[in-house]
């Protein structure tokens, strides 16, 4: 058995360049699917990703829907042997603010042994791995020792829309079977996470959610001179700050009624976990330009990140914003914002609290619109899974280091929605690392760590079939 995986291992290391230029081939394409003028770009995205599947003999389909089409392709079958179902997506959000990338978004630059580009970690490179050590296991032998399915979708950042429509069966006829058979599985697995830091891999046992908010305020028929009308009318801008003001406190606590019944509350054995992995508030201080540290009270910093609610402004919009002064009494403002969750908070309760604090702070002679954008709840994944066990020890052979067990800020939607319809658990396994920046420009990813994430999930796929 060692001998064939390392045949496998072997493979691999024989073919890294071009798993590389594979990389940065799919990293070229413009995947942006938030913006139609990219639609062709993300086809062909999806295109790529499922011809690969063909040239490695796995059956594969392609899936249309209200949105860009999801690619479904799976191994061929194994009797009496687990399956795995792979998610990963092929969109990338957009590249802006252009002027601060040091290269090109879209043309991949290697630096210092990081390839930099649009999608570089979130999530080409890292979904790429599972295809790469499936190719791997079936050019040398012809076949994976396990059943593996891959669920890749194209609207992973801009909510999913096409995605939960399969999800709630509206493509059952499309696809030929009711979409809980046809991803069927005993366990996924999704690498869109980081590890600890450098050298000190990590296994996501818990994500936040989210809910997405759009505030849209609108008061006089067009924007006004503020000296001749100022103090007589209500500014749609002033009301925005102080709507927005009277979401959160200064210590962080946010003020949204019932915002934070039934929350899941760490346990003591896991705030000792966080605690033990010696996070340095004053190395994340100066990695951030920031000089101090800031959150809800009586928390330390992971737990704020990783295990504790938010609510943060994404963007504002109002007024004048040219050079020079405008005195001008705008006659609209807006905003968006999100609240991270965590397990146990409910969406329909936070959506109920958020629309009664905001019309009660809603000044006369605002008309205030209020659009859910979208919503997803948070999840835990219990460390004591035993198919947590084979990926710690896949991860520890990969990197040569054995992983920490870890909670993510981010969220991942698709976790919640496979433990409601398909009954299992996710191992989210994250081969990249804090500072990727992704959504941000220079994102970046270790070409050591996209090869050391290949060779985690060939051997991964070992490793549970051993456990068979």
């Amino acid at each position: 058995m060692e001998r064939r995986l390392d045949n496998i291992l072997q493979w691999l290391d024989a073919n890294r360049k071009r798993f590389e230029q594979d990389l940065f081939s799919l990293l070229k394409l413009a995947s942006i699917g938030t913006d139609p003028a990219y639609d062709d770009q993300v086809r062909e995205t999806g295109k790529w990703i499922h011809d690969f599947f063909g040239s490695i003999d796995f059956e594969v389909k392609w899936i249309e829907t209200c949105g860009h089409p999801i690619i479904f392709a799976q191994s061929p079958p194994v009797d009496n042997a687990p399956t795995v179902l792979v998610y990963g997506h092929y969109d990338v959000q957009p590249p802006d603010p252009l002027e601060l990338w040091d290269t090109p978004p879209f043309e991949p630059a290697v630096r210092n042994g990081n390839v930099y580009a649009r999608g570089a970690t979130d999530d080409k490179g890292q979904m790429l791995t599972h295809l790469f050590s499936c190719e791997a296991w079936m050019k040398e032998k012809g076949s994976l020792p396990i059943n593996v399915k891959f669920f890749i979708e194209g609207e992973e950042e801009s909510g999913s829309k096409g995605m939960n429509e399969m999800l709630a069966g509206k493509y059952d006829a499309d696809i030929g079977m009711p979409v809980n058979e046809l991803l069927a599985a005993d366990v996924a697995v999704i690498s869109d996470t980081s590890q600890y830091g450098p050298g000190q891999p990590a296994i996501t046992y818990g994500l936040r959610g989210i809910y997405y908010w759009e505030l849209r305020l609108k008061g006089p028929n067009r924007d006004l001179h503020s000296g001749a009308f100022g103090g007589s009318v209500s500014n749609p801008a002033n009301a925005l700050t102080h709507m927005l003001d009277a979401l959160i406190d200064g210590d962080g606590r946010i003020q949204v009624p019932g915002f934070y019944d039934g929350i899941e509350e760490l346990s003591e054995k896991e705030r000792q976990l966080f605690a033990d992995l010696n996070f340095d508030d004053a190395a994340y201080m100066k990695e951030l330009g920031v000089d101090a540290i800031h959150g809800e009270k009586d928390f330390s910093t992971l737990e704020r990140r990783w295990a504790r609610p938010t609510f943060d402004i994404n963007g504002l919009w109002s007024g004048y914003q040219g050079e020079g002064a405008k005195t001008v009494l705008p006659a609209e403002a807006g905003a968006k914002f999100s609240f991270r969750l965590v397990p146990g908070q409910s969406l329909e309760k936070v959506k109920s609290g958020l629309e009664q604090i905001l019309k009660e702070n809603c000044p006369p002679g605002i008309q205030m619109e209020l659009i859910d954008m979208h919503g997803a709840s948070g999840c835990v994944v219990s460390i004591d899974n035993p198919f947590l066990k084979s990926a710690a020890e896949a991860v520890k052979k990969g990197f040569g280091v054995r992983p920490v067990f870890i909670r993510s800020g981010g969220s991942i939607p698709v976790v919640l929605a496979f433990k409601e319809l398909l009954g299992i658990d996710t191992m989210l396994l994250g081969w990249g690392l804090d500072d990727d920046n992704p959504h941000s420009p220079n994102e970046k990813f270790s070409l050591d760590d996209f090869f050391r994430g290949t060779r985690s999930s060939a051997i991964l796929w070992q490793e549970l079939a051993s456990k068979s």
